[in-house]
């Protein structure tokens, strides 16, 4: 299948996902007194996330509670910028309405995990 869309958008929701995905790593490990607590969280958190993210069944087939609790989902938003840029040559209008979310998602974690941070080291 070839590749239909911009690279070069495609690189940046890419960066802003790490940056959810990161967010996320940084509130669980805020959360864990241990090394072996943030390995069992990020497992709990990846395993579900994976599966409700539109990768093996679509969304809409999910039930509407759980289609409204993968909103929470880093990889449910770029699985489908993902379709959109590589299958449809979205351009970032099209794609906004899933990177938002993301921004969303990043800043959000990444706030709260910086202020656990900050409590616990003072």
């Amino acid at each position: 299948i070839p590749f239909a869309g911009s690279l070069a958008l495609f690189y940046f929701t890419m960066v802003i996902y790490g940056l959810s995905l990161v967010g996320f790593g940084l509130l669980i490990s805020a959360l864990c007194s241990t090394q072996q607590q943030a390995f069992i969280g990020v497992f709990v958190f990846m395993m579900p996330a994976i599966l409700l993210s539109g990768y093996v069944s679509p969304v809409e087939n999910m039930p509407v509670w759980l289609q409204d609790l993968t909103w929470i989902n880093p990889i449910r938003h770029f699985t489908d910028i993902t379709k959109q840029i590589y299958l449809k040559d979205a351009s970032l209008d099209i794609v906004w309405g899933s990177l938002w979310p993301l921004l969303v998602i990043a800043a959000t974690t990444g706030s709260v995990a910086y202020a656990m941070f900050r409590r616990n080291i003072a």
